[in-house]
């Protein structure tokens, strides 16, 4: 049996008779950047995850540049974020010639650890970059005391969290000063290419990104400040226009394929003794009242001879990922930032430990038992 770590065609095929007509049509109209199909899918999201505005954009990194750019990040500038997530969220501050300033992870969700970022405030912090990382929320209200406490802007990074809740049931997005998305095809909400979106209830925020986005021009070749080509294409607003109502129901299905995964690896007595050879991913969120708190953009879990049981996979046919294998503290490109390597354990232990399983929502129930057996197998054989 096959199992491909992200079937994307599945997806389509549920939905291709829907995508087709609209491809075409805009295709006919010609009406190739921003227009009717990119407002229509701006007051969708802004609806979505109510938030005031909306601003769609070229990536998910473009969004954060963007972000950082509005708020004035410059070089001398510090920003804080954790230390473990795509390269991203630090790529955008240093592109600006701003100093990325890493903190350690939360051993259980993945995500940065609150306690640790005040340690790194200094006279020169502008703004905290928190990552909602792999589909779940960091802890916001955290982030927004130390915030205000400290004025700073907060950008949260919800690149992999379209759609998730916080325990408050707000969604991730609308906590912060501006929140950052994309819509990169493998998300949960994926276009046809690159795609991003920024929202802000800040209307002030709101207007001087959509100028942003197209160079700073407003009126017609009258530049008060340089932006960028930040805009999206209308074809990606179309496909995103018809994927948008099926959302939760494939965070649905992705949380169904995880609650298989977990109970399946306790019945086969994978996990939840103390030299258990797995530990997997934990929802911290989780109540009645949030349908959202963990979308499962990615179901990772923390394995035991990480390396070989992936090789393993591999030979069953069965796809698998590191999301990430080396934090930003270990990159090249930042070794002038010198950072301690003690500084860093848990994001340490995620490099050698982490793998992502398939979990997409066409999965089917024999192809999750049959990526448990396989592992079974692994670790009995050892």
């Amino acid at each position: 049996m096959k199992v491909p770590l992200l079937d994307l065609v599945a997806q389509y095929n549920s939905i291709s008779h829907q995508i087709e007509p609209e491809l075409l049509r805009v295709a006919r109209t010609q009406m190739c950047i921003l227009g009717k199909d990119v407002e229509s899918l701006e007051i969708s999201l802004a609806n979505y995850l109510n938030v005031k505005n909306a601003i769609t954009v070229s990536s998910g990194s473009d969004a954060l540049l963007m972000s950082l750019m509005l708020l004035g990040i410059e070089p001398g500038d510090e920003v804080i974020m954790p230390t473990f997530s795509f390269f991203a969220t630090a790529g955008s501050v240093a592109r600006l010639g701003a100093t990325p300033i890493f903190v350690d992870s939360e051993l259980d969700t993945f995500n940065i650890d609150t306690k640790k970022i005040e340690d790194k405030i200094t006279d020169k912090t502008k703004a905290i970059i928190p990552v909602h990382l792999y589909g779940q929320s960091v802890e916001m209200n955290e982030i927004m005391q130390i915030a205000k406490k400290h004025n700073l802007f907060v950008i949260e990074d919800a690149a992999q969290s379209l759609g998730t809740q916080y325990k408050d049931d707000k969604f991730v997005g609308s906590i912060g000063d501006l929140g950052c998305f994309s819509f990169y095809p493998s998300k949960n909400l994926g276009a046809f290419g690159d795609g991003g979106l920024i929202t802000t209830n800040n209307d002030e925020y709101a207007t001087k990104l959509k100028q942003m986005r197209n160079h700073g021009m407003n009126p017609k070749y009258y530049h008060k400040f340089i932006g960028g080509n930040f805009r999206l294409d209308a074809i990606q607003a179309a496909v995103l226009n018809v994927k948008l109502p099926y959302l939760d129901s494939w965070h649905k299905a992705r949380q169904k394929n995880a609650e298989l995964y977990n109970s399946l690896f306790a019945e086969n007595g994978l996990i939840g003794e103390e030299n258990s050879p797995m530990i997997i991913p934990k929802a911290i969120y989780q109540n009645d009242n949030l349908k959202n708190y963990h979308i499962y953009h990615q179901y990772t879990i923390q394995a035991a001879d990480r390396d070989s049981l992936k090789d393993y996979l591999t030979q069953n046919e069965i796809g698998s990922d590191i999301y990430y294998p080396i934090p930003f503290h270990r990159q090249e490109c930042f070794g002038y930032l010198n950072c301690n390597e003690n500084e860093y354990p848990i994001a340490n232990k995620f490099a050698e430990r982490v793998i992502s399983l398939p979990v997409y929502p066409e999965l089917t129930e024999e192809q999750i038992r049959f990526v448990v057996k396989k592992i079974t197998e692994f670790y009995h054989k050892k």
